[in-house]
């Protein structure tokens, strides 16, 4: 195939076990720019979390955060496009969700700035500005995501409750799981695969002269969009089902061996 456009996820994918990146991904992420190709981060991540990454890489490019509701400039670390959740849409999913699922507790992120309920327990250290608050307190302008977790629960079981709680609601909203026990609801449509397909358009690019690598299910739209999708070796079984190939893991370099591949033939 011919390949355009590199997209990768970040966290057990381009980062090792410890929180780094190698010298062997770095080099081949920079080849392929040099050699003409784009290159595009697409995460999870808030962009409050980005500074690091974007200092590994050299700040080079374009990254999709919050599961494709945010696109952030790694040069100028900047966001230039959002596609939030309203507000109302927000209140309506979250009330629905309260009353199905007793216990769960939401988070709120914004491009600038985070906040949670009392009752929710974030996973790490929290931003000195982070708001806590009742829900109608956080949920009073639009969001780039809603952050549920729940006590008891793992993602997987969390996410099939709120996915049959939204049923009805489906057109409003897009949960997804990164096995991190927490559910992300994005707005409805909003995924990475949404916001690399804008992305790739702009530039002229198809679905198969793109590339792309991931780990968990919060991947699998962009894998399954994606020319080639490339399942790590440390992938999720989810991820694994719908990929094209499977590479070595995160830490053996994984992302590096296949781009090198691909600049060498």
């Amino acid at each position: 195939m011919t390949v355009r456009l590199i997209a990768s996820d970040i966290d057990g994918t381009l980062l090792r076990s410890d929180g780094t990146m190698s010298r062997r991904t770095v080099d081949a992420l920079a080849a392929a720019e040099e050699a003409g190709l784009l290159v595009v981060l697409c995460t999870g991540r808030p962009p409050r979390w980005m500074r690091e990454i974007s200092e590994m890489t050299g700040h080079h490019g374009l990254a999709v955060c919050a599961n494709g509701a945010l696109v952030y400039d790694l040069r100028t670390e900047q966001v230039v496009e959002q596609f939030p959740i309203d507000a109302e849409v927000a209140r309506k999913l979250a009330e629905a969700l309260k009353a199905a699922v007793p216990g769960i507790a939401f988070a709120v992120e914004r491009p600038d700035r985070f906040g949670h309920e009392p009752d929710y327990r974030p996973m790490y250290a929290t931003p000195h500005d982070t708001l806590v608050g009742e829900l109608e307190e956080l949920l009073t302008e639009p969001m780039a995501k809603l952050i549920a977790r729940h006590p008891d629960m793992s993602s997987r079981q969390l996410h099939d409750a709120v996915a049959s709680a939204l049923a009805d609601l489906a057109d409003l909203a897009e949960a997804t799981y990164s096995g991190e026990n927490i559910v992300e609801i994005s707005a409805a449509g909003v995924s990475k695969a949404f916001a690399l397909e804008r992305l790739a358009a702009e530039h002229g690019i198809a679905a198969h002269e793109v590339v792309a690598f991931g780990d968990m299910p919060n991947d699998v739209p962009m894998l399954t969009w994606a020319g080639r999708g490339v399942a790590m070796g440390n992938a999720h079984p989810d991820v694994v089902a719908v990929a094209d190939e499977q590479t070595r893991t995160n830490d053996e370099d994984g992302v590096a061996v296949v781009v090198e591949r691909l600049l060498a033939d």
